[in-house]
């Protein structure tokens, strides 16, 4: 009996599925309708269709049921969903791991930024304390929504962020800077004129309503549930991921947001007033990163720099 080499291939690799088809599939659970499920990944019909049976031959069950009125999953295709979306997740893992190589072979940092967070004190001095630590880096400021650097953080795809708190446990965070919220809401509105307002005035209006994505504790935080009162927040439908969004509902007439008063001189909008409200808790900027990427040069000067920055302050953080 002869020995395979190394560099024999295994069985069935030739037949295994590609992402892309395992994407479609996905595509496809979710719709149940070949139509919709390609206009969702701009493809045509047939082509779509093309697809999902080559990934059935290449597994070699069925995975849908198709009749003229509908289209249901196989017992085998249901049961392949969570099997697909595992290998989508451990494909998108493997290639956020080689770009984090990648950028360190580069000397480069791509660190998130949430909406203006950039423009508040003290983060261009943290910034800058970076580029004099590190001066060879090829800094990157990815810029996201108020909500969603801590997904990013997470997911790997920065190698730190500027945010603004709270952050989902297994993120590290240093507070940079604290200041007070508002209520972005119309300017038609009977409060809008008021110099102040409390959560109780605001109980009947209902908050502009975030992505189901952003992390349920920025969710709550940044719609001020629950409230002192206990009574319940009702949310609108929509759901937002930026300030710019939020701010064009408002003005809509769609709802109301809590906001960082800061974005008085950041988003004037027409059709949007700032109303301070009284007991709303601050907000808080902060770095944030992961606990296993504290200890990287880009990462570890960034964090040299941030607690410069505040010892220059005072060693608190400041009062933006």
């Amino acid at each position: 009996m002869s020995d395979r080499g190394a560099d024999a291939p295994i069985a069935g690799r030739q037949n295994a599925p590609s992402a892309h088809q395992l994407h479609l599939f996905l595509t496809l659970a979710e719709e149940l309708h070949f139509r919709r499920s390609a206009q969702r990944v701009f493809m045509s019909q047939g082509a779509f269709s093309q697809q999902i049976s080559a990934l059935e031959r290449r597994l070699g069950v069925p995975l849908v049921e198709r009749t003229t009125r509908r289209v249901s999953l196989t017992r085998a295709g249901a049961e392949l969903v969570p099997y697909a979306r595992a290998v989508l997740t451990a494909f998108d893992e493997l290639r956020q791991a080689a770009e984090r190589h990648r950028d360190a072979a580069a000397g480069r940092a791509v660190i998130g930024a949430s909406e203006a967070v950039t423009a508040v004190p003290p983060v261009p001095a943290v910034l800058n304390g970076l580029r004099e630590r590190l001066p060879g880096l090829d800094i990157r400021v990815l810029r996201t929504g108020f909500a969603e650097s801590p997904q990013a953080v997470l997911k790997g795809e920065v190698d730190a962020a500027l945010v603004f708190l709270p952050v989902p446990a297994g993120i590290r965070a240093l507070p940079l800077a604290t200041g007070p919220r508002c209520a972005a809401m119309p300017s038609d509105d009977p409060l809008a004129g008021k110099d102040a307002v409390s959560l109780a005035d605001l109980a009947d209006r209902p908050v502009v309503g975030l992505s189901p994505g952003v992390p349920r504790v920025c969710r709550d935080y940044w719609s001020a549930d629950p409230r002192p009162e206990g009574g319940p927040v009702r949310r609108t439908s929509h759901r937002v991921t930026d300030l710019e969004s939020l701010l064009s509902l408002v003005a809509l007439g769609e709802g109301i947001g809590f906001v960082p008063s800061l974005a008085r001189e950041m988003y004037p909008r027409p059709g949007v007033s700032y109303v301070d409200v009284t007991d709303l808790p601050p907000w808080t900027s902060a770095l944030a990163w992961l606990p296993e990427n504290g200890d990287r040069p880009a990462v570890a000067a960034l964090r040299q720099a941030a607690r410069a920055a505040l010892r220059e302050s005072g060693g608190a953080p400041l009062h933006a």
